[in-house]
């Protein structure tokens, strides 16, 4: 492994019904993690007021996965508005002329861009359902990857399937890659349809893995998070 801490790597998912439960979830694991995710879905249940207190209240770093799509000044705006509250990463669509418009609105700030490639829900099936041109899912992620990087993008969100693809990439240098979809040996996929351990997800070149039920729907989430850390440090 790199410098980087296996505490670090970890970005637990927040999937849970509001900030008061998402503050529960926290105090369960304590120092055992240090960085969350929080996306759409807690929006509207004190989503950004649990950013905000788990950033300066905690000290935790905190990816905002809203997934920014719409025309460039709204993403723009958008972005400018949310990099106030000094955040860590935010994602958007991987589209160009997105990344661009969201690297604007982050100007000045330490906020990094992470740009979505094709969600780790989908397969082949969904994709021909959206009308998305045809070809191997990992080749359209390598492709869109390689765009985003150009458009400005800090990193891009990948399934670990992709991430050595990705990693491949000259572009890719000095880029980060964070990755959905990882599930511990034995754990529920959901509805996740490519999928890697957490280890090998970090040996493909990811720089943090993203878990959500496999931690908050455990018994115990904090030794469900222990033994997902101690698979890092023994990648």
């Amino acid at each position: 492994m790199s410098q980087t801490t296996a505490a670090d790597r970890l970005i637990v998912a927040m999937d849970v019904p509001d900030a008061l439960a998402g503050l529960k979830l926290a105090e369960q694991l304590g120092d055992a993690v240090s960085f969350y995710k929080i996306g759409l879905g807690m929006l509207t249940g004190g989503g950004l007021a649990l950013a905000n207190e788990l950033k300066q209240e905690l000290g935790k770093r905190i990816f905002l996965d809203m997934k920014l799509f719409d025309i460039g000044a709204t993403v723009e705006s958008a972005v400018r508005g949310l990099a106030q509250f000094d955040l860590d990463f935010l994602t958007v669509h991987g589209d160009p002329y997105v990344v661009k418009a969201a690297k604007e609105g982050a100007a000045g700030k330490d906020m990094k861009i992470l740009a979505v490639t094709i969600l780790t829900s989908l397969d082949r099936g969904d994709l021909d359902g959206a009308l998305i041109k045809p070809g191997e899912i990992r080749d359209l992620v390598q492709e869109r990857a390689g765009n985003a990087f150009a458009a400005g993008a800090d990193g891009v969100i990948a399934s670990p399937q992709e991430a050595a693809l990705i990693r491949a990439l000259p572009e890719a240098a000095g880029k980060l890659i964070v990755t959905p979809g990882v599930r511990p040996v034995g754990a529920d996929l959901g509805d996740q349809k490519r999928v890697a351990t957490p280890a090998s997800a970090i040996a493909d070149g990811a720089d943090h893995i993203v878990v959500g039920r496999p931690i908050w729907q455990a018994t115990d989430p904090r030794a469900a998070a222990l033994a997902i850390l101690d698979e890092l440090r023994a990648a």
